[in-house]
């Protein structure tokens, strides 16, 4: 067992003894050796999996299509898309001039840019205006700090430009020599910075073109699909504020958009001689605006689509003859077509009960052609071209799944449990057909909840490795995302946080009482903020669960949301609360999963960490299991599992990461008493 070294934290008056506050010290060799001993005890725990473990990473990694490429899309003179080669990890990154039979333009090939390095991403690549030149961003630890290279795609050599310590966030303007790019706090890690840098000129020379004070907002910056103007952003979790530059003239100054206002936010994009603006003033679930791009005050600021209380107005793509819109209605996507002439807009239909359907890279304007993605619990990712005039769909890409996967083995069915208060959540399930509710079966219930961000009905392959194991997968749309609209995540957050909790128990008890599963055959999962879920339930309704698997979660949330040197802290007192204030601090501190752990039983858990994880410490699993450990009063398996070279995305690579999924799925099949 971990030794304990008291800490008391004293805030308004209240001490917290905190027995575990020391494994915050990354180098101390003590915190390395407790986390290396919990890698090995359960890795011991789990000895017996072993070979099982491994044929589902083989299986899962078998589904894939080793030699497979994305569908190419369209932007300016070249056929853009993405490959992958057998036995690699990463992507090639590729394009042709003019037309798919023309030879193949290698831009990066990241398997040969990843060798040396156990962990390997590039988070973001931009091409120049005369498409000669491609700047990309590397991160080689999964801290989110990257170092961005400059290459000539003519003559294939690499620039002696380096911007070291920077963000994934990149803009060229017009001119094919001048490269916007954000920095970061080197403690916080908050993008707070905008750099201009010219090719050619020492990166030391780069003037900062821009810098964010308010330390609850972040800055980046994107060209139009326009082209025309470059837009630079202020956003914060309920606020955003927007200046612009015309992309000709990099070196001129940005104009103030629309100040800041709190609560308001917005976004706009460039279309003719207008601005089209979403927003939400006087439009919880936003509406659409245009205003001149001469005259873009908001007196001038004209209605395109209104607010409508039961829909939600997500994101808007222009095209020189069509507006497209992505919305929800009833939890559920939609895309509208609307042509500029005024003529009465349409829906494009989906026939399943639940689903994702979404605008997907679309970067030519003088078209009739829209790209769209589609995709089920059983049904894998579509890539379809639409024909807005005729309403002809073409299926491009269906993703292939290999293994004799077929969907019709599968049912996905959309049904909805009642809360207390009476509000309705939606639950999506996969299983096989044939499957008899009669309380029997093992059912993981997935589950996040919080940013507004929305867990839609998507497919993933690797799932099918329980499904096919006679395991029902659902996922509970809790309030905290936004499936059902603004007010979803609204009354989800701040002083209405435990909503998502008490909203994923219901789930749970729906689903056992309509007979899908048993509290002896039931599992939790959630990552991140939906580890923190998984904690709240772990405290609150531990019987109703047989094992929970927490993915490098979000637990110790009062100490967190106090300590202003870790990144995301002060950007995210709008979703959790600010704990200096009174109010917030007594609410959080009443959910916080590290705080509430008890003297009692719980579910048997896995609980992951990433050493150089920067969104998630990974000092808030390893001081959880610590507790856990210390105070539970059950005999259940209980392991933490740090990965000791990534961060919070977990492993790098197109397989190796499922090495995790398959310990995480052997820990649940195991718990179910299923074998090989």
């Amino acid at each position: 067992m971990v030794k304990k070294i008291p800490t008391k934290l004293e805030k308004h008056g209240q001490v917290r003894v905190d027995d575990y506050y020391w494994l915050r010290e990354r180098e101390n060799p003590e915190v390395i050796k407790y986390l290396n001993e919990e890698n090995e005890h359960a890795a011991k725990e789990m000895a017996h999996t072993r070979a099982f473990e491994e044929k589902l990473f083989e299986e899962i990694k078998g589904r894939y299509k080793q030699t497979d490429m994305s569908v190419p899309y369209k932007r300016d003179d070249y056929f853009y898309y993405t490959r992958y080669e057998e036995g690699k990890e990463y992507p090639i990154y590729a394009r042709k001039r003019g037309s798919l039979d023309q030879p193949e333009e290698i831009m990066l090939n990241v398997n040969a840019l990843a060798e040396g390095h156990e962990f390997f991403s590039v988070g973001g690549w931009s091409v120049s205006s005369e498409q000669n030149l491609i700047a990309y961003a590397v991160d080689t630890e999964g801290r989110r700090i990257h170092t961005t290279y400059l290459k000539n795609l003519s003559t294939g050599e690499l620039l002696p430009d380096v911007l070291t310590h920077v963000t994934e966030n990149l803009a060229w303007a017009n001119d094919n020599k001048t490269l916007f790019y954000g920095k970061q706090d080197e403690t916080t890690l908050r993008q707070y910075q905008i750099y201009r840098h010219v090719v050619g000129t020492d990166p030391v020379e780069d003037q900062l073109v821009f810098q964010e004070d308010d330390e609850t907002f972040v800055a980046y910056i994107f060209k139009t699909k326009s082209k025309r103007f470059l837009m630079l952003v202020s956003a914060q979790t309920i606020t955003q504020e927007y200046r612009y530059l015309d992309a000709d003239n990099p070196t001129g100054e940005f104009k103030m958009f629309l100040p800041r206002e709190r609560e308001h936010e917005y976004h706009i994009d460039h279309f003719q001689d207008r601005f089209i603006i979403r927003t939400n003033d006087q439009a919880k679930n936003f509406r659409l605006m245009w205003t001149p791009v001469e005259k873009p005050g908001r007196e001038n600021w004209q209605e395109i689509i209104a607010h409508r209380p039961d829909v939600y107005l997500g994101d808007f793509e222009l095209f020189k003859d069509h507006l497209v819109l992505e919305e929800r209605a009833r939890g559920l996507t939609q895309i509208r077509v609307m042509p500029w002439t005024g003529e009465p807009g349409h829906y494009l239909e989906f026939d399943e009960p639940a689903y994702r359907a979404n605008v997907g890279a679309n970067p030519e304007f003088a078209t009739t052609t829209l790209r769209f993605d589609y995709t089920s619990m059983k049904t894998p990712l579509s890539i379809y071209d639409y024909d807005m005039v005729s309403r002809q769909r073409t299926l491009l890409k269906r993703e292939e799944v290999l293994g004799g996967f077929d969907s019709d083995n599968y049912v996905t069915e959309r049904l909805y449990a009642r809360a207390q208060d009476g509000t309705e959540i939606p639950i999506s399930l996969l299983y096989r057909k044939g499957m008899n509710k009669n309380g029997d079966n093992s059912l993981l219930l997935y589950g996040y909840g919080s940013y507004g961000l929305s867990i839609d009905a998507s497919f993933a392959s690797p799932r099918l490795s329980l499904v096919d194991r006679c395991f029902i997968f659902a996922i509970a749309h809790i309030r905290g995302g936004q499936e059902m609209g603004r007010e979803w995540y609204d009354n989800g957050k701040l002083l209405k946080k435990k909503n998502t909790f008490t909203d994923f128990i219901t789930s749970a008890e729906f689903l056992i009482g309509e007979k899908f599963t048993s509290p002896e055959k039931l599992f939790a999962m959630g990552r991140s903020a939906g580890g923190l879920l998984t904690g709240a339930i772990s405290n609150m309704r531990a019987d109703l669960f047989k094992g929970i698997v927490a993915e490098v979660p979000f637990v110790d949330v009062v100490t967190t949301m106090l300590d202003s040197s870790i990144p995301l802290t002060t950007g995210e007192y709008d979703e959790w609360g600010d704990p200096n204030q009174k109010e917030f601090y007594d609410y959080m501190l009443s959910y916080s999963p590290y705080d509430n752990v008890g003297k009692k039983a719980y579910p048997a858990m896995l609980i992951t960490g990433g050493l150089h994880d920067s969104q998630v410490q990974y000092w808030e699993p390893a001081k959880w299991a610590a507790r856990l450990r210390e105070l539970k009063t059950d005999d259940n398996r209980l392991l933490l599992k740090t990965n000791m070279e990534a961060g919070h995305g977990g492993a790098s690579g197109r397989f190796r990461r499922h090495h995790e999924t398959a310990f995480s799925y052997v820990f649940l099949l195991d718990l179910a008493g299923i074998k090989e």
